[in-house]
């Protein structure tokens, strides 16, 4: 599948620790402490997201950083959408721990 078909969740983006210039996406609120990976996959599969997982990779601006990222299928809802609802889930998640 193309990867304009894809839209890319990297774990930076939901990270409290990170200001919007270091490339957090959502807002501080939604944002939760060190995502990890496997978070992210939680609640995309939670969301039925068609996904997949690259746990290799690296964000561009950390390219030594081998955190992962999420892809998951464009089911034609804006990027935006999509991170506040992953980003719901994974506080859903860590407040029912």
């Amino acid at each position: 599948m193309p990867q304009r078909d894809r839209i890319v969740l990297w774990p930076i983006y939901f990270d409290s620790t990170k200001s919007r210039n270091d490339g957090r996406r959502v807002g501080k609120r939604s944002a939760v402490k060190s995502p990890a990976l496997d978070e992210i996959v939680a609640a995309a599969r939670a969301l039925n997201l068609d996904l997949e997982v690259e746990d290799s990779a690296a964000y561009p601006a950390l390219w030594w950083e081998k955190s992962g990222r999420v892809l998951v299928k464009n089911a034609g809802f804006p990027k935006s959408s999509i991170l506040r609802d992953v980003a719901s889930k994974m506080k859903e998640a860590r407040s029912a721990e």
